[in-house]
């Protein structure tokens, strides 16, 4: 927020240095962003009256004028389309030196001598309007230094208020908090009720009171907003960084920095029937003040007539029913809106205005009557007119609730590391217009004022008086602690000891959003529904996602937008799934692998990656971990068919592996092999934790055996029989042949086996090792229904 420092020290004053002003304030909290003089540097500038003016004999656009300075008078030649006979205007008299370091000389234009210059707001560095010259007004003293008389003996301060602090999103705010960082008063302008003159109000309606709790509005008849806004007022509002437009508008944002209060004036003649508060129906549309035309969504806020929309609540009015010099009688609007209900509305429409700013944030909810009364005072004072009663529809269900908090003493000094005297603690509260309702045994009980809706707990009364009191007057303390070491399971691998594992392997590590496009995860996990966002970013990162494919697979399609074939990569993350009424969240670790197995080179090739380099990958990352993983072939919806394995450990299910399926990979217009694998993490962090096993100084046993098996009987079969039944004392089980053939017979193959044993501490004789080999070739033949191969 911008505010001239000169209108803050007409609320109060205290007796500190603008730099220490503004240290004070960034102190308490309110961070000043910077601070700029209101105009440039000039001098020799004073109120001048145009006193005739005559066409130049030589050039169709200047004219001749004859200005007073109040002592002479002189011949100026000036191009200014809005020069006439008894204006007042900023007059730079020979000798005078502008911003830029310009010096104003006598001259000659086109044959006529010039002996000073009229000036615009842009000459001066008050603003960037340089279209005609700066209109002062009538009364202008003529002759008196124009830095005097606009008091441009000032600064525009920026504060960088954070979202909680709406309360200061005014002067009377920031003239609150400095009058209570100096203990000096405020001295707010009366604001007393004005009296109404005839009996005719507004028809107003509230449709929607959860979004709109409180709705004022007033008829003022036979105004003259042809009449320009006093100079004063015009002043304050350019230094707090808005542009005055009419008399209406001026006062509506006048009071609004003033106050705090957004308020907005219509045109009587334009509202058909009266004034309904409702939410926005389907296919209504809305022209802007700004000219830009919304189409309005449901659950939007408005304002409308008996017809039609007339103005998006807390956000902007509608061009139609604006205020025009023709307008006659205006409707003024003071109302409270709910933060929750305007939320994000402004951002949806691509606006962002001061009254959005302020009712987001919270505006005070008793504020509005006071600033009708405000503003309707300063119209009747500029433009003229006659005030009708306020009718005020308020609605005491939806209207916040006061708030009482208590704050304990031993809390209080706890937290801020000091005693801090009662006396103290209490006047800190009163100044900051909350009331101690009731001394407690051990602290108070404060009454919160409406206008601060971020104190609704004990910490937060706290934070007020650590602020108020000083941050730099609290004591230094350093922390003390001891620092034990964290005890970690051996056999749990830490997730750093997995990334460096592929980053080894030559992958990438990806970091994908937590929310994706829906669309996306239908086509890789159809089965789950996604958690809709309530505020989405934009309508493809709108569902959390339930698998970190989905991420993934965006990740490959924008590298192979961008000419990247070889792409490996992998991710941990958190996965959202909706289980009843709480969100299930699981860390997930994903890959995806397209293009080559290695880098293109000349003893590499171009072999593409395949199922069983990914499944290599994988088995190597489980001996790094030390667990036993089985792949089965299964089914999944997003894999391809005959090319998918279920991950199991001990017979639980642990994750995916396989190729996408050809479809999902159509619509998501990807190229080459895309293999996937996802797991969940913590079932595979935990392995075994090794132990040291003698190796044995006795002759290792090998026996070969060649079987005739079914094609669909997978080798993990096979293996865990001949495991099961061949002892002990068996060290090594390897496959060195597979052959299919005619010779064998449709579905069968042969595959052949190597079994070593070796005993620890003695040689294994012939008839145990044979005893053990006849067991294994049984239990092949009864189980899986193996022959031997003669």
């Amino acid at each position: 927020m911008k505010f001239s420092e000169q209108w803050l020290r007409e609320w109060v004053n205290p007796q500190i240095g603008t730099q220490e002003l503004m240290d004070q304030i960034t102190m308490a909290g309110l961070e000043v962003d910077g601070f700029e003089p209101v105009a440039g540097q000039f001098s020799g500038v004073v109120v001048g009256e145009v006193q005739s003016v005559r066409p130049h004999p030589d050039a169709d656009k200047l004219r001749v004028c004859q200005v007073s300075d109040g002592k002479d008078t002189v011949q100026v030649v000036c191009g200014a389309p809005n020069v006439r006979e008894g204006l007042k205007v900023p007059f730079a008299v020979v000798g005078a030196v502008l911003p830029g370091d310009f010096r104003i000389k006598k001259a000659k234009l086109r044959g006529q001598p010039s002996e000073g210059m009229l000036c615009s707001e842009s000459e001066l560095g008050l603003s960037e309007n340089h279209d005609g010259l700066m209109e002062l007004p009538a009364d202008a003293p003529v002759g008196q230094d124009v830095a005097a008389y606009l008091k441009l003996n000032d600064v525009t301060i920026d504060v960088d208020l954070t979202p909680n602090r709406a309360d200061c999103l005014s002067i009377k705010g920031i003239a609150r908090e400095v009058g209570v960082l100096n203990g000096v008063l405020v001295n707010a302008p009366a604001i007393e009720p004005v009296e109404a003159v005839h009996s005719e109000v507004p028809d107003i309606r509230v449709e929607a009171p959860a979004g709109c709790p409180r709705y004022l509005g007033r008829i003022l008849r036979n105004v003259n907003l042809q009449a320009d806004s006093p100079l004063w007022m015009q002043e304050k509002l350019r230094r707090s960084g808005i542009r005055s437009i009419d008399a209406a508008v001026d006062v509506t944002n006048y009071v609004m920095l003033e106050l705090g209060q957004p308020m907005h004036a219509f045109d009587r003649d334009e509202i058909h029937g009266g004034i309904v508060v409702r939410m926005a129906r389907a296919g209504e549309k809305l022209v802007l003040l700004d000219g830009q035309e919304v189409e309005l969504t449901q659950g939007t806020l408005v304002i409308a007539d008996h017809e039609k929309p007339i103005a998006i609540a807390g956000v902007m009015g509608g061009e139609h029913s604006g205020v025009s010099p023709k307008t006659r009688d205006l409707v003024l609007e003071s109302a409270y809106f709910d933060p929750i209900t305007l939320a994000g509305k402004a951002r949806h429409y691509g606006l962002h205005t001061d009254a959005s700013h302020r009712f987001e944030r919270g505006v005070d909810y008793k504020l509005a009557r006071e600033a009708m009364e405000r503003a309707t005072r300063l119209l009747m004072e500029i433009v003229g007119g006659e005030p009708g009663e306020i009718v005020e529809v308020a609605s005491d269900d939806d209207i916040p609730a006061d708030r009482v908090v208590d704050l304990r003493t031993r809390r209080l000094n706890d937290v801020l590391g000091m005693e801090i005297d009662r006396t103290t603690v209490e006047e800190i509260l009163t100044r900051l217009g909350l009331r101690v309702e009731k001394l407690l045994k051990d602290g108070w009980r404060v009454s919160v004022p409406s206008f601060r809706p971020d104190i609704s707990i004990e910490e937060d009364l706290i934070e007020e008086v650590g602020r108020i009191y000083g941050y730099n007057n609290l004591p230094v303390t350093e922390p003390t602690g001891s620092l034990g070491l964290r005890t970690e399971k051996e056999a749990v691998r830490p997730v750093s000891a997995i990334r460096n594992f592929f980053v080894d392997h030559g992958y990438h590590e990806a970091v994908t959003y937590s929310f994706v496009d829906p669309k996306v995860q239908e086509l890789v996990d159809p089965e789950r529904e996604g958690i809709a966002l309530a505020n989405p970013i934009s309508s493809d990162l709108s569902v959390m996602r339930t698998s970190l494919w989905s991420g993934l697979l965006k990740t490959v399609a924008y590298n192979q937008n961008r000419q990247q074939p070889r792409i490996r990569l992998f991710e941990t993350g958190l996965r959202f799934l909706k289980e009843g009424e709480r969100i299930d969240q699981k860390p997930m670790l994903a890959g995806v692998v397209v293009g080559n197995q290695y880098p293109e080179n000349w003893v590499n090739g171009r072999r593409n990656a395949d199922f069983f380099d990914v499944k290599g990958d994988l088995e190597s990352l489980f001996r790094l971990l030390g667990i036993e993983i089985q792949f089965i072939g299964s089914q999944h919806p997003a894999l391809h068919p005959g090319q998918t394995a279920e991950l199991l450990r001990d017979g639980e299910h642990v994750g995916w592996l396989g190729t996408l399926h050809p479809q999902v990979q159509k619509n998501l217009e990807l190229n080459g092999t895309i293999l996937m694998f996802e797991l969940f993490l913590n079932s595979v962090v935990t392995g075994h934790v090794p132990n040291f096993k003698e190796i044995s100084k006795f002759p290792e046993v090998r026996r070969d055996l060649a079987i005739i098996i079914g094609s669909d009987v997978a080798f993990s079969d096979v293996e865990r029989v001949a495991t099961k039944h061949a002892g002990e004392r068996l060290t090594a089980l390897r496959a060195f042949d597979v052959y299919e053939g005619e010779s064998l017979g449709e579905g069968n193959r042969s595959l052949a086996l190597s079994l070593f044993w070796q005993h620890p501490e003695r040689t294994l004789n012939e008839d145990e090792v044979h005893s053990l080999f006849s067991g294994v070739i049984d239990a092949l033949r009864e189980e899986l229904g193996a022959t031997l191969r003669s």
